[in-house]
């Protein structure tokens, strides 16, 4: 008897694409739930997932009511109008998190799938995250998370994420970046690999063109890259960033370290958005976005809430059972021997 991975998925914004692409998802995987190696429970609007299943004819469909669990986690008394931003989803969202929060600490959930919320109405709602990951850490108690993106074999870990380009330099310290590569080690580990291979990216053109563009490569990220490599990792840099994600993309690394959000997102969602080349509409989007160095493993789509499409039923749930699938995978190998550098 399989002991399935136990999955807390957060329906988002229910005014978005969140609910439609959880039920394509728990549809087009199926066969793992009947099989006992998945569990699902739906986090969010009931209102919405009846009315997403209503949409895509799955209404009636016995076997997917009998194998993923709704649970509502309201009351929330505004109402929620698909396809524009409003109060009401910054509620569903935040409350569908917390939920997702506490069953895994308690026991009874392995890891969260997050589908996508809109940062306004999560303000508008009261709640001053940045998103997800800063959402997350508040609720764990732990301030020091990673996000890590990855389409197929290119993963990417972030210094620093959601701030102004001109904070970025003071976000780069010696401790943040040990913090990044470490958990990146450990997330490559948990995946499998036995020795993998990190490149770290420079946070200047050219990697500081040996201090002629910038002081940070030569004087925080070189140094701690050594560190790494007299403890025999398998950690190398800094390269230039305009040259290093080929060199991910080519397999010639496992993952690399970017320094700050765009120069991470950029090569990740080039390659994950599929666009039809005749209409130049996005067709699909492939890629998971993942939580690393908390408490709670999450993993979540690597796109957003799409308000233009919700409810038409156009949404491609590619991405999330991509994230699915990561959870899964990431939960099997969390056993696995974390490596560290010496502080």
């Amino acid at each position: 008897m399989n002991t399935p991975t136990r999955l807390a998925l957060t329906m988002g914004d229910p005014a978005g694409i969140g609910p439609e692409i959880i039920v394509k998802a728990a549809h087009q995987l199926l066969p793992d739930l009947q099989q006992g190696r998945l569990s699902l429970r739906v986090l969010g609007s009931a209102q919405a997932y009846e009315r997403a299943l209503r949409d895509l004819g799955l209404d009636t469909h016995q076997a997917l009511r009998t194998q993923v669990q709704m649970e509502d986690v309201g009351p929330v008394t505004q109402p929620v109008n698909v396809g524009q931003v409003g109060e009401a989803g910054g509620h569903w969202a935040y409350r569908a998190v917390e939920r997702a929060v506490s069953l895994c600490q308690s026991g009874e959930a392995d890891a969260i799938v997050t589908a996508p919320l809109c940062k306004e109405a999560l303000h508008l709602a009261g709640y001053p995250f940045e998103g997800h990951t800063e959402m997350l850490a508040h609720l764990s108690g732990e301030r020091d998370g990673v996000m890590m993106l990855a389409h197929g074999n290119m993963r990417v870990s972030h210094v620093s994420t959601h701030c102004a380009l001109s904070d970025v330099p003071r976000r780069l310290t010696p401790t943040r970046l040990r913090r990044v590569i470490d958990v990146t080690l450990a997330a490559l580990h948990a995946l499998g690999m036995d020795r993998p291979r990190v490149a770290v990216c420079g946070l200047n053109p050219h990697a500081g063109e040996g201090g002629i563009l910038g002081q940070e490569d030569a004087q925080i990220i070189a140094p701690v890259v050594a560190e790494y490599q007299t403890a025999g990792h398998g950690v190398s840099g800094p390269w230039p960033g305009d040259t290093v994600f080929i060199k991910l993309r080519a397999a010639q690394f496992d993952a690399v370290v970017a320094m700050y959000h765009d120069q991470g997102h950029i090569p990740v969602k080039l390659l994950g958005f599929s666009i039809d080349p005749v209409t130049g509409v996005w067709q699909s989007v492939s890629g998971v976005n993942i939580t690393l160095g908390l408490p709670i493993l999450r993993t979540s789509v690597d796109h957003g809430t799409a308000f233009d499409i919700a409810g038409t039923g156009k949404a491609s749930a590619e991405s999330m059972v991509d994230a699915i699938e990561y959870a899964a995978r990431l939960v099997a190998g969390r056993t696995a021997p974390v490596t560290t550098a010496a502080a």
